[in-house]
């Protein structure tokens, strides 16, 4: 468009030059007709004079037109950039929207999960289903003096017994990847609770302290300790030879903290895995 607009302006500036010869008188015009010797007169007359004012106008007139062109390009250029922002702002806020929705489906689901497993969790201790032999609890009581556990702690908790195995010797910081060292802790364990409890139903309730969850697989301390307790399964079942239908896992986060959050050592001791066992067989 610039170009054009240059070529119209040299053109009118040859008009206009050619004007001013006539006003003038170029008796000096380089260009001189037949063999050089007759110097090129303007014309004189009235309608070759209008001739060249009308082309002038109508140079001025399409120079008008183009830059009057060339506004309304801009402005509908700048408005098409405004229209082109609102797209991409609605864009950025439907993914926004959908990421927050994926991110409540996820929860909902681990807390689905969570709910399911707590009343397996329930049944497993509360209810007699046909065929299962209910063992009293002073049973559990005589046979847990058969553990040899080295340093973990073993509890007695109502009708069950607790295993307590310290998360920090299992996995990495605020994750459910098993370290090589785990094996050393597992599969004693695995071994004793072979031997003595072959047939007692075996809960496996991941635990965590309550400090905030920061970058990691996991979004929360519910998703963190389901994933560890996946993990422990994992390993006693496919390593350590223990039977799949013996075991389930329970995630419950940061509930039920065995000491104060509020230090080091309390958060610790919160971190663990409970190896949960019932008087009920399977």
């Amino acid at each position: 468009m610039n170009a054009f607009r240059q070529r119209i302006e040299l053109a009118f500036f040859a008009v206009a030059f050619g004007w001013a010869c006539v006003g003038l008188g170029c008796s000096q015009n380089p260009y001189l007709a037949g063999g050089g010797t007759t110097v090129w007169q303007p014309p004189s007359n009235t309608a070759a004079v209008n001739g060249i004012q009308a082309q002038v106008a109508e140079l001025n007139r399409r120079v008008q037109l183009l830059d009057d062109n060339n506004r309304q390009l801009t402005t509908q250029l700048a408005q098409s950039e405004q229209q082109a922002q609102v797209y991409r702002d609605e864009l950025n806020l439907v993914r926004k929207q959908l990421s927050d929705t994926t991110q409540q489906y996820d929860a909902a689901r681990i807390a689905a999960q969570d709910a399911q497993n707590q009343a397996r969790s329930f049944q497993a201790s509360a209810q007699m289903r046909g065929g299962a032999t209910i063992r009293a609890n002073t049973n559990l009581n005589q046979l847990a003096g058969r553990l040899n556990l080295g340093g973990l702690k073993v509890e007695q908790d109502g009708e069950v017994l607790r295993v307590v195995l310290p998360s920090d010797q299992l996995f990495a910081p605020g994750t459910a990847q098993l370290q090589p060292a785990a094996g050393s802790v597992l599969d004693p364990a695995a071994a004793q609770l072979r031997s003595v409890f072959p047939r007692q139903r075996i809960g496996i309730e991941g635990y965590t302290d309550n400090a905030p969850m920061y970058g990691g697989a996991a979004g929360s301390a519910h998703q963190l300790t389901s994933a560890q307790a996946a993990a422990v399964l994992d390993w006693l079942t496919r390593r350590s030879g223990m039977p799949a239908q013996q075991l389930f896992t329970v995630a419950q986060g940061s509930n039920n903290p065995r000491q104060d959050n509020t230090t080091p050592a309390g958060r610790a001791a919160n971190r663990r895995v409970e190896l949960v066992v019932y008087p009920e067989t399977f």
